[in-house]
């Protein structure tokens, strides 16, 4: 695909040919400030990505990169094409949404960011949207709750997923399901069924999640007002972490049940019970309050408002039953 565009610094298809690829390559680069990792996040091969930032740099007299040692910078001419070519990127999309528009198709793109555990909950809230918007462009960052509040902060996207309220922003919310946290143990030991006092956190190395995110805060919340002291045994940054770390026995942890139901299917963790667990919150999307929603954004929550309790039905009655129980 080539650019037909005239940009200021930057003659696209004049006396040489620009690919769109050479762009979005180079934008990675600045981005990444590493061949290697644009490659990754790109899904290519370090050679292919090189050639596109030589492809790039040929259309220029003036470097746009320099390696010092074994690390790569972007000069300052560099910074400033890179701005020019990212609102190259964004003119082009915003012409092929207005042309999908008027159309009568929607189209556009659709920015989501999300705390780790809540992986196990959004994609279910997204394939009935994007299967009936095909023409819709998807950017979902799975982060920490830190990274997900500074996104919203800063209005890169246009919904975040979260169990817990940011402290400082003022936002809009639309309430999806409620977060139940289980003490939770591999199978090496046997546990009673009747739910045992809060003294047997005395005798439990706990791993804990980084210090921040949600699930760390209501755990933390619940010990507290428990009056409970535990030995805290590791701290780690993402549930899966943590999940894969009391499978192999390293410790307990109390962890949210939606992120743990395949392995109680298959028997690897164990939920124990205790006195005044679970411990509870809530999924929610938000936005920043009196933003103004894109049609795209607008009509994804309409589809969530619409559809909200047939996706809870089909895709998570597992958890109220259990919760029953």
């Amino acid at each position: 695909m080539l650019l037909i565009l005239i940009y200021p610094a930057i003659c696209i298809n004049c006396t040489n040919e620009l690919h769109f690829t050479s762009i979005t390559g180079f934008l990675k680069i600045v981005e990444t400030k590493s061949i290697t990792k644009a490659a990754n996040e790109l899904y290519l091969t370090q050679p292919a990505v090189s050639i596109q930032l030589k492809n790039f740099q040929d259309q220029f007299d003036i470097a746009l990169t320099e390696v010092l040692g074994k690390q790569l910078y972007v000069t300052d001419f560099g910074k400033e094409i890179a701005g020019m070519a990212e609102r190259i990127i964004q003119e082009v999309e915003a012409i092929n949404y207005k042309t999908q528009t008027y159309k009568g198709i929607l189209s556009g793109r659709l920015k989501l960011a999300i705390v780790s555990t809540g992986k196990y909950i959004m994609p279910y809230f997204l394939t009935g949207f994007i299967k009936h918007n095909p023409a819709v462009d998807l950017t979902m960052d799975v982060t920490n709750k830190a990274m997900v509040i500074s996104s919203l902060e800063n209005n890169e996207i246009d919904f975040a997923l979260v169990s817990l309220l940011p402290d400082k922003l003022q936002v809009e919310q639309e309430i999806l399901l409620e977060n139940h946290l289980y003490l939770v143990g591999n199978k090496e030991e046997k546990f009673s069924s009747k739910p045992y006092k809060r003294s047997i956190f005395d005798s439990l190395p706990m791993i804990y999640r980084e210090a921040g995110s949600g699930t760390r805060s209501v755990m933390e919340n619940f010990l507290e007002k428990s009056k409970i002291t535990v030995k805290k045994k590791m701290e780690l940054t993402s549930n899966e972490a943590v999940k894969q770390a009391v499978i192999a026995g390293l410790g307990y942890s109390i962890m949210p049940l939606i992120g743990i139901h395949g392995e109680l299917v298959n028997d690897s963790l164990q939920i124990i019970p205790v006195e005044g667990l679970p411990a509870r919150s809530t999924w929610r999307l938000i936005w920043l309050k009196n933003k103004k929603l894109s049609p795209t954004a607008w009509a994804f929550l309409e589809y969530i408002r619409k559809n909200k309790i047939e996706i809870l039905h089909d895709n998570f009655g597992w958890v109220e039953e259990f919760n029953k129980e």
